[in-house]
């Protein structure tokens, strides 16, 4: 089971230098996976939670994948909706070139919806253009002048239409911050899912949070308490059959941008005793 943490890339303590500093400890600790998030424009809904400065993903992990060797870069997960979808093929073909074929593509449908307006996106129809985004994207990519390669595409969210477009469209399901029985009860539905569909479940490749506490936590999501507890939720989705697990490290209160060593601490942790 491969090992990724999505990397901040965005807040008040992150800059390029700090990027780079990211990029290279999650490199040397041994992950497999380095992942950024989307956002086009920074409006009050985003802000909330993802303050500026907000890195955009395509041209960051460009500029990572220049300072790393062998860990994937990808998104987790870039707003389908936001871009054009032949846009999105030529950039992704780009990035996977020039980092020697290290991308991985995850697409979510988005949530902010003062953001939509700002760039003249129907919030309605953001299901319909994440699947049509996804199409497009495939075909473009057959054509050998894109030399593509072989970018994976996971699909993010957890709904019913989520799980329909992971089955149908992606090769990877890929779920955000679930407790462990939000996660069981989705496995199950996209199961049936993929039954009804006639195909082949798609690989699991859940992002899950790491929040380390000295004591044991009872009411918590996947990757929250002591480090026995987040090492057993790997074992766990390792043993559901995980293609890949994301640790997301950000605690929900942008001022801890500016401390990202307590986050590499936990990273660390986590790697020394999970392999």
């Amino acid at each position: 089971m491969l090992i990724g943490v999505n990397v901040p890339n965005f807040g008040p303590g992150t800059s390029p230098a700090v990027l780079r500093d990211w990029a290279r400890t999650v490199e040397g600790l041994g992950f497999d996976l380095l992942m950024v998030s989307d956002h086009v424009v920074v409006t009050p809904d985003v802000a909330e939670q993802y303050p500026a400065p907000f890195y955009e993903p395509f041209t960051t992990l460009s500029w990572l994948a220049g300072v790393t060797e062998r860990i994937r870069l990808g998104t987790t997960v870039l707003i389908a909706p936001y871009r054009h979808p032949l846009l999105v093929a030529r950039m992704a073909a780009n990035l996977s070139e020039l980092s020697g074929d290290r991308l991985v593509l995850g697409v979510g449908i988005g949530w902010a919806r003062q953001e939509f307006e700002v760039l003249g996106v129907p919030f309605h129809r953001r299901g319909a253009l994440t699947d049509e985004l996804i199409t497009t994207v495939r075909e473009a990519w057959r054509d050998a002048g894109y030399r593509a390669g072989r970018i994976p595409i996971w699909v993010g969210g957890h709904s019913d239409g989520a799980l329909r477009r992971a089955v149908r469209l992606g090769d990877a399901w890929h779920p955000l911050r679930q407790t462990l029985g939000q996660w069981r009860e989705s496995l199950a539905r996209l199961a049936k899912v993929a039954a009804a569909e006639e195909r082949p479940l798609p690989e699991l490749t859940p992002r899950i949070l790491l929040r380390l506490t000295d004591e044991p936590l009872a009411d918590r999501r996947l990757g929250e308490g002591t480090l026995d507890q987040v090492v057993g939720d790997l074992e766990l989705l390792r043993a559901d059959g995980a293609r890949a697990v994301v640790l997301d490290p950000f605690p929900g209160d942008p001022e801890q941008t500016r401390h990202p060593a307590a986050a590499w601490h936990a990273l660390a942790a986590v790697r020394k005793e999970f392999r």
